[in-house]
């Protein structure tokens, strides 16, 4: 059992469905406030370690809505692209998943913008294009034999679009590294975007070589977690195990007047409506 599946057992139930929707609105929000105000994002919203410290913590945040382009024509392309990439990614891993690695790559983007301040002094301001960009690595990590048109013309496969963002990425890295791009204002979104690159590309790293299976779900896997959910709100309605018990490990036969210390789970791998006490949750045998 990977580490995201004991998270998952865990902390599954506080996952945000749904959740590129809810980023894709909060990129048309920042789109039509920079048409409105250019300045207000950088000025209040933008994440700088430095104002944090001074009282700001709620650009740890909303940072986020900074929106990938300023053009109308381009913003609509990759706002569709971004949050097909996101449905397909959350429909392959599971909501939990996906929220863990997306939230993971704005966790690692605040931690760099402290890191370079605690040790150089500097607010980078630290922008979301290259965590976007990053999921288009899970995306092709997923489904590498998928054609895109590029250009609407050309079919491409996205392993070979995939190696494009990579060299992009490393692009981008390098760039804060040249001396051209060293000095002045320009240096410093030079040295942020390398940053950004760095830290998008730690996270899709760490999340694909250490949660041990990143594979899509089976079909059968996805009809028994919905089975799960209907499970748990079918469990908000009374049930009558006789003498007023509401619960019933389907192993021990105990329920909650038998030990009222006793917590009761339905697990998402049996197939079927079995609920286990906490002893048996994660011993028994599943049901297929």
């Amino acid at each position: 059992m990977s580490w995201l599946d004991k998270l998952e057992r865990k902390f599954g139930r506080y996952a945000i469905p749904n959740l590129m929707y809810y980023i894709i609105i909060l990129y048309g929000v920042g789109f039509v406030l920079n048409l409105v105000n250019p300045e207000f994002y950088y000025r209040y919203l933008s994440l700088n370690a430095e104002a944090v410290l001074h009282g700001q913590v709620w650009r740890l945040v909303t940072f986020i809505i900074e929106a990938p382009s300023d053009s109308i024509i381009f913003i609509i392309f990759v706002l569709h692209l971004y949050y097909m990439i996101g449905i397909e990614l959350e429909r392959a891993w599971g909501s939990f998943r996906f929220n863990v690695y997306f939230f993971s790559g704005m966790f690692f983007h605040i931690l760099a913008a402290f890191v370079v301040y605690f040790i150089w002094g500097i607010s980078l301001p630290l922008s979301t294009w290259y965590l976007n960009l990053s999921l288009f690595f899970g995306f092709a990590s997923l489904y590498p034999n998928v054609e895109f048109l590029l250009f609407m013309i050309l079919p491409v496969k996205v392993k070979w679009l995939a190696l494009i963002d990579a060299l992009y990425f490393a692009y981008g890295i390098l760039q804060a590294f040249l001396p051209a791009y060293g000095g002045g204002m320009f240096g410093m979104v030079y040295k942020a975007g390398a940053v950004a690159a760095a830290v998008s590309i730690l996270n899709f790293l760490l999340f694909f070589l250490s949660s041990g299976n990143v594979r899509p779900y089976s079909p059968r896997q996805v009809k028994r977690k919905r089975e799960f959910k209907k499970n748990i709100r079918s469990a908000a309605r009374p049930v009558n195990y006789g003498g007023g018990a509401k619960h019933k490990c389907a192993v021990c036969g105990r329920t909650e007047l038998d030990d009222g210390h006793l917590e009761f789970r339905y697990c998402s791998k049996c197939n079927g409506n079995y609920e286990y006490c906490q002893e048996h949750l994660f011993t028994h045998t599943h049901v297929k």
